[in-house]
């Protein structure tokens, strides 16, 4: 299944970096190259529930994941499984132009942080408050208009186009 910008909050993150897109479903296995990636006999609704219920022990390692949509499109793979045990290829489709914005307050709450950034009307919720040395953040602006954050820099940057 193809992935683009536009599909990706169909997806259950973290999102599991696959070496190609050579995958096959049979008797309710989910094989990538002839190994075993899921076992949808199993009950369960993610796949770590699964892999960890299966009766199989040469089940294939996941050792890198990305855990947002930023993670993707810095990734320079585009073979993933989601946690729903979902396989997709994510194909970069359009560019966004990447600008830097100074940090005018951060908010702290109880679960997240809210950024307002100056020239931005609307805050962005983080996880997280950045460390103090990061006073600018990159923006990539989808039609225009500020969308998702990119990343943090200690000085403002020259603005750039990235492919999403």
């Amino acid at each position: 299944m193809l992935i683009t910008y536009r599909q990706v909050k169909k997806l259950k993150f973290p999102c599991y970096i696959l070496d190609s897109d050579n995958w096959d479903v049979v008797d309710g296995l989910l094989l990538l190259d002839g190994s075993i990636l899921d076992d949808r006999n199993m009950l369960g609704e993610s796949l770590g529930v699964r892999r960890l219920q299966t009766p199989f022990k040469d089940i294939m390692p996941l050792k890198k994941a990305v855990y947002d949509h930023v993670g993707l499109i810095k990734c320079g793979k585009q073979y993933f499984i989601d946690s729903s045990g979902f396989p997709f290829i994510y194909e970069k489709t359009k560019f966004c132009s990447l600008k830097y914005y100074k940090i005018k307050k951060i908010e702290r709450k109880n679960t997240a942080s809210i950024l307002w950034l100056y020239s931005v009307k609307q805050p962005f919720t983080i996880p997280r408050p950045p460390d103090n040395i990061y006073k600018w953040v990159g923006v990539l602006e989808l039609h225009g208009f500020p969308w998702m954050l990119y990343e943090y820099s200690e000085e403002n940057k020259v603005g750039t186009r990235r492919k999403v």
